[in-house]
């Protein structure tokens, strides 16, 4: 398919998982990609398999949590009219402890990845969307953030600001042809997510579909949302979640 021919596509924390299906995706929909990731062997590779494909894509490579280091390795990409913010800490790699016991020390990781990243992103690439006209973005949050989950308060709280500034955005570029959105996503069969652990087990009771999600699952919701189809859907935070239940 071709829908994206003639558009740029930026997708941050695109060296692996969710954010490499989303940039595959995308690219075989025609999209220019942008292959960000902090590590430039992840970023490569993805670019590579892109390309195998018959796909068009460039790394990027980047701390989003820099803003000077956003601003120039954007800029070298060129016009991005797609972006989006995917980096991120995945939970399985948190320690679930309760909030009264949490180090404060480690909230400012959280911090600068989920709410400085998409600040830094979309702060440099909006402008070009005013300018042409047209745009999206999409974030990535989590169902921790839009419906609480316990003992990872400081994680759903930094994911909580990716869909605060969607909804702001989306009445501020709406008249400008731009849509803003947010995907909240409940737990990814993620490399190195074992689906049979007694953790996994234990979240897929309160499942309706009972599986991990799928990095397909997120990229076919992403390539809906940037595509004419989606063009009057804006400032909303879409659960792509296996029909999560907090009870």
């Amino acid at each position: 398919m071709g829908e994206l021919t003639g558009r740029t596509a930026l997708i941050t924390g695109a060296g692996q998982n969710v954010g490499a299906e989303i940039a595959r995706v995308l690219a075989a929909r025609g999209a220019t990609v942008g292959v960000n990731d902090l590590f430039a062997d992840r970023a490569e590779r993805v670019v590579e398999e892109i390309r195998a494909a018959g796909g068009k894509a460039e790394p990027v490579v980047a701390d989003v949590t820099d803003l000077a280091a956003v601003q120039e390795t954007f800029g070298l990409f060129g016009p991005i009219d797609i972006l989006v913010n995917n980096a991120g800490i995945p939970i399985s790699g948190i320690q679930m402890k309760k909030f009264v016991d949490e180090d404060p020390a480690t909230w400012k990781a959280f911090v600068d990845l989920n709410v400085y990243g998409p600040l830094n992103c979309t702060h440099t690439a909006l402008p070009g969307m005013l300018e042409r006209g047209w745009g999206r973005v999409i974030t990535i949050s989590s169902e921790s953030a839009r419906v609480g989950d316990k003992l990872i308060a400081t994680y759903a709280a930094s994911k909580g600001a990716g869909p605060a500034l969607m909804r702001s955005l989306a009445k501020e570029v709406g008249r400008s042809g731009i849509t803003c959105n947010s995907i909240s996503l409940a737990t990814q069969n993620n490399a190195g997510m074992d689906e049979a652990s007694d953790m996994a087990l234990k979240q897929l009771r309160a499942y309706a579909v009972p599986r991990l999600g799928q990095a397909g699952d997120v990229a076919a919701a992403v390539a809906w949302l940037v595509g004419d189809d989606a063009a009057w859907v804006t400032g909303q935070t879409i659960p792509v979640n296996g029909g999560y239940a907090t009870s």
